[in-house]
């Protein structure tokens, strides 16, 4: 019996090693023994983040993985992630964190914990403007949608015109380029990310600026990192008492969207 119950004992062991191994995240105490955190962000999504021409990262969640750092005390270690290795970044441990402009859905949360939410967003369609599509209802069929893989736009498109054909890109350069190219009658995309595109391309307007609910987005850790989530959420409380998101909004994203969409974007 002794060798028996030594045996469960040594094999429960085993089996809560190799879970902990497979656990895999950092606690806080690890990110700051470590000396850097690493925070996963697009580099081709302007205003919110992206790789200026001096190759220097910027934008709105760009200055917050910078304050996040700064706070922890440690250094930040950018991480460019499309939006369909979101969560792969997460569970392969690529990174703490990702601020890569992550929308908050049931779907994810199952996958990923998200911390308080820093933002606000909803759905929204650019098209040429010399054939401006103002509603998805009476799609004409031979026409294709632009969206990106793994973002809402295509989850919003899919379950509720499961019969418009998607052109599907992995970049949101790409899918710029497919549309400014004819390769889709429109982009349907974060309306943040069209509004923008179209006040910086010259021909395209934004035809349905809000589509389906409005959504949150928040930073996302890997599932079951309770510690880390928790210092962010502390995080995103304080700065909102400084009116750090307001500054931030200021400072990246007032010269696309002007002053008048500040409460709309802004959570405080």
């Amino acid at each position: 019996m002794k060798k028996i119950l030594g045996t469960l004992f040594a094999l429960l062991l085993t089996v809560g090693l190799v879970g902990c191994v497979k656990q895999g995240y950092r606690s806080v105490d690890d990110i700051k023994k470590d000396g850097t955190i690493k925070i996963g962000v697009f580099s081709d999504k302007h205003p919110f983040g992206y790789v200026d021409k001096n190759g220097k990262y910027q934008g709105y969640d760009i200055e917050l993985a910078n304050r996040i750092g700064k706070d922890l005390g440690v250094k930040v270690k950018l991480v460019s992630t499309e939006a369909a290795n979101r969560i792969e970044y997460l569970k392969t441990n690529k990174v703490d964190i990702i601020l890569a402009n992550f929308t908050v859905t049931d779907e994810r949360k199952e996958e990923v914990d998200f911390a308080l939410p820093y933002m606000n967003v909803s759905l929204g369609v650019v098209s040429p403007t010399k054939k401006v599509i103002t509603s998805l209802d009476n799609w004409n069929k031979n026409d294709k949608l632009i969206v990106i893989s793994g973002t809402t736009a295509e989850t919003y498109v899919t379950k509720n015109y499961p019969n418009i054909p998607l052109q599907k890109y992995d970049t949101y350069a790409n899918a710029k380029n497919a549309l400014e190219n004819g390769n889709g009658a429109a982009w349907l995309n974060d309306n943040t990310e069209v509004l923008s595109f179209a006040k910086s391309t010259k021909g395209f307007t934004v035809g349905i600026p809000t589509l389906g609910s409005q959504d949150k987005i928040a930073p996302a850790v890997t599932k079951g990192n309770s510690d880390l989530k928790k210092w962010i959420d502390n995080e995103i409380k304080s700065l909102n008492k400084e009116d750090f998101f307001s500054k931030d909004y200021d400072k990246t994203l007032a010269s696309v969207y002007g002053k008048e969409y500040k409460s709309t974007i802004v959570i405080k």
